[in-house]
């Protein structure tokens, strides 16, 4: 049993030092892009997945509310860190809509397994820059016709 609790420790370990030497921009790769959409066996636990996979969601963590996964090209959102701020929020958007799965918490159990729903969609995104790269997504929404 020791043995079992050392292994898990040094792993835990592990994996928080490579989080911890990880940039901000990194994080938001790792978080929210996934392009080319990874196909999963079964399309419906496409969140679950990807969350787990990316280390978004993890064992003794709650359950992350939402997420979303951008399918684009990681340089169209940093090329929206060239675009000029919203004056209201701050917040860069993309010059164009893009192809995205958003994954929402279902039901009202914060603590894993997580299961999440997942919506795909075709839409703009704004993100908060640091040194022109996004850093943050701060939500999507659909341009009025």
């Amino acid at each position: 049993m020791a043995g079992w609790v050392l292994c898990m420790t040094l792993v835990l370990a592990a994996l928080v030092g490579a989080a911890a030497g990880e940039t901000r921009y990194e994080k938001f790769l790792r978080q929210h892009v996934d392009n080319p959409r990874t196909s999963t066996l079964a399309a419906h636990r496409y969140c679950e997945t990807m969350l787990a996979r990316r280390r978004v969601t993890a064992p003794g963590r709650p359950c992350k509310p939402s997420n979303t996964f951008v399918h684009a090209p990681a340089a169209e959102l940093v090329a929206a860190c060239s675009q000029a701020p919203d004056p209201a929020t701050g917040f860069h958007s993309t010059a164009s809509a893009l192809s995205l799965t958003a994954c929402r918490l279902r039901g009202g159990d914060t603590r894993p397994p997580c299961a999440y729903r997942a919506r795909q969609a075709q839409q703009h995104v704004r993100v908060a820059c640091r040194d022109g790269l996004p850093v943050h997504l701060a939500g999507t929404y659909t341009a009025p016709p």
